[in-house]
């Protein structure tokens, strides 16, 4: 048999008794989704200062499962391992101990801490006491050392029974699902928007999810494992919907409109903007992202100041003093980091000399240059799904585009950078035919193209190219390939 005892975030200890009651309820009912999937017998038994899980089986495959599902539940800051025992005496508490614990202590030096609760003819140091020198006296090698110890041994007791503690289990803290309103988070699959939404889950948030799509289909599946793994690991406890938004329109509209220097700041605004209409629609009050201060550009001080004021709408920045390493440090601690290595980088937007000052005005005048119908345009088209639909689609691969490094005579190469990329290193190749379509104009353009030829797309990583040559798949043009030098 396995027991657990989960101890109440600190927080919630201190809380009003009619709010730790609804909080503790609440993470009672989450303890009861995750780990009856495990074990369908187990019980949960709220005691009021702690919860309690008891499984009836012996097999050391569902305890580390059971182990693993606790540690990430929100709201649980650390559980403890026991033995449970019914006493009369002190030595019946010994005896257990002695058990327990003879090969853990024997040949190290100990001490003995003991928690009680209840009406008792002994004291806790009576406890720490007996035991403690029960163990010195018949454990070969073993001696007490108070300060320091090797082993600490740990007896919880209340009423007539007594908890040894054979081993603590930390936990993620926080508060339960849902004590929080929802919120909406931006994710775009890297580190930072990954560690927003996972700090926004453990602050007892509905995290929903808000993708807006610069790289088409690959992209979005990209994106949509991240925020499943997210989801299923840390709040799977209550469902939540996946929202992809195609931005490549707007992107487009921008870059053909919109100042070089003022581009990044006004395709922030733009996203809360959409990421404001969206929430709206599902009546939640709050966007999440992913900024730190002083990280790019767009994140200086004067820079969120402006972009804030585009929207009346809440937006919460949980990283916003955190450095990049610590970020990246917190994603490996929750299992993000990988995904968001391999997650590619899209260029949306590339300023030569990106503003880190933007005034106001000088937004919204550039700002009048821009097609509003195509942002509500986007959002109309909004995909809206179920995070649990997506496991299906998770699992399913991202073909690769055919990329070459030698090119065979009659290619012609589509040199699909960004004006400013092209101007600055401009792509001469010897024999080869090579034509510009920046990236946002692919999807348009490409079909007036003759398509008796091949065509070989670049691009400076090989990464925009690789996912706009399987765009064109996509829609029916298979003479794409990608042209790797």
């Amino acid at each position: 048999m396995f027991k657990f005892i989960v101890k109440l975030h600190p927080e919630i200890s201190i809380k009003s008794r009619p709010v730790r009651k609804r909080f503790t309820k609440l993470l009672e009912n989450n303890i009861k989704i995750v780990i009856r999937r495990i074990d369908e017998a187990a019980k949960i038994i709220n005691n009021y200062d702690n919860v309690s899980v008891v499984s009836k089986s012996d097999d050391p495959l569902i305890r580390e499962a059971l182990i693993d599902g606790l540690k990430r539940i929100p709201g649980i800051v650390q559980f403890i391992e026991v033995q449970e025992i019914i006493f009369e005496t002190l030595d019946d508490i010994y005896q257990a101990t002695l058990k327990l614990n003879y090969d853990i202590v024997t040949g190290k030096t100990f001490c003995v801490r003991c928690k009680r609760q209840g009406k008792h003819e002994f004291t806790s140091t009576d406890v720490e006491r007996y035991v403690g020198g029960g163990l010195n006296q018949n454990v070969p090698g073993a001696s007490v050392r108070l300060k320091h110890p090797q082993e600490t041994i740990k007896i919880e007791i209340k009423d007539q029974r007594a908890y040894i503690v054979t081993e603590t289990h930390l936990g993620i803290a926080g508060f339960p699902l849902p004590t929080q309103e929802d919120v909406l988070s931006l994710m775009s699959g890297g580190f930072d928007s990954g560690v927003a939404t996972y700090q926004m889950i453990r602050k007892g948030a509905r995290t929903h999810f808000l993708f807006f799509n610069l790289g088409g289909a690959a992209h979005e599946i990209g994106v949509k494992q991240a925020s499943y793994f997210l989801w299923d690991k840390y709040s799977s406890t209550h469902k939540v919907k996946f929202i992809s938004v195609d931005f490549e329109p707007v992107v487009a509209e921008i870059l053909e409109n919109v100042e070089n220097s003022q581009m990044g700041v006004v395709l922030k605004r733009m996203m809360m903007r959409a990421g404001s209409l969206v929430a709206k629609q599902f009546g939640i009050d709050a966007l999440v992202t992913g900024e730190s201060l002083g990280q790019v550009s767009s994140q200086t001080l004067a820079n969120l100041n402006v972009i804030d004021q585009v929207t009346d709408t809440l937006i919460l920045r949980p990283l916003i003093q955190y450095d990049k390493q610590e970020i990246i440090n917190i994603a490996r601690q929750i299992g993000t980091s990988e995904m968001a290595e391999s997650m590619p980088e899209y260029c949306g937007v590339i300023s030569k000399k990106p503003t880190v000052k933007a005034k106001l005005e000088t937004i919204v005048a550039e700002e009048t240059k821009f097609d509003f119908d195509i942002l509500q345009t986007v959002v109309t088209n909004a995909r809206v799904m179920d995070i649990r639909d997506i496991q299906k689609e998770a699992k399913e691969e991202v073909k690769e585009a055919e990329s070459v490094q030698d090119l065979p005579s009659g290619a012609v190469v589509v040199d699909i950078r960004s004006p400013e990329e092209e101007d600055a290193k401009p792509l001469e190749l010897d024999g080869i035919e090579v034509i510009h379509l920046p990236f946002f104009r692919i999807a348009t353009k490409f079909g007036d193209l003759p398509q008796d030829k091949e065509y070989y797309l670049y691009c400076a990583k090989g990464v925009m190219s690789q996912l706009q040559a399987l765009i064109l798949h996509e829609n029916g043009y298979h003479n794409v390939k990608v042209y790797r030098p």
